[in-house]
């Protein structure tokens, strides 16, 4: 087995366990709704569901709709990070590991869809203002992160190139 694939399956290992775990936590532990102010004012536990994906997007669908968009989404982005996983031939342990936090969201997400029809989330923030960021959850923590590490690659490669362009102008 390669560096890629074994980077990729214990960043998707790690994720999905500890995903899984503090949502099984949180469902054992808390009522729905329940609420544990862990740092006052900026940081609760609070245990609740969405429906829907992002930002509760599409949460009031009807139900048989919702789970076959977000199955099948879900289902198709899976296929396509293995796809894409398979294709990369570089040696850096970047792509590898933001692909398997990537996979470990959206698996970690797909299990609470398939068990309760909704996703667990559970991470309160409040911002300044009184803003409060939508509850989330470490699979969706394990996305955004993946995303990132995605974005910033494709940054440091511009910049590669551009250094590379500049060396042989000169």
């Amino acid at each position: 087995m390669t560096l890629k694939y074994r980077l990729f399956g214990g960043v998707f290992l790690v994720g999905l366990i500890l995903d899984q775990w503090t949502k099984l936590s949180i469902v054992d532990h808390f009522r729905y709704g329940e609420r544990l102010e862990v740092i006052p004012g900026i940081f609760d536990l609070t245990h609740v569901r969405n429906p829907g994906g992002a930002f509760s997007l599409f949460a009031d669908g009807p139900f048989e709709w919702r789970m076959t968009f977000f199955v099948g989404a879900t289902v198709l982005a899976i296929v396509l990070l293995m796809v894409f996983l398979a294709r990369h031939e570089g040696e850096d342990w970047l792509t590898p590991s933001a692909l398997g936090f990537v996979m470990a969201g959206a698996v970690g997400n797909l299990i609470d869809r398939l068990a309760y029809g909704e996703v667990i989330d559970f991470i309160d923030i409040h911002l300044w203002g009184g803003y409060t960021w939508p509850t989330f959850n470490v699979a969706d923590s394990a996305i955004v992160l993946g995303v990132g590490l995605l974005l910033f690659e494709v940054f440091l490669a511009d910049q590669d190139l551009s250094e590379a362009d500049e060396s042989m102008a000169d």
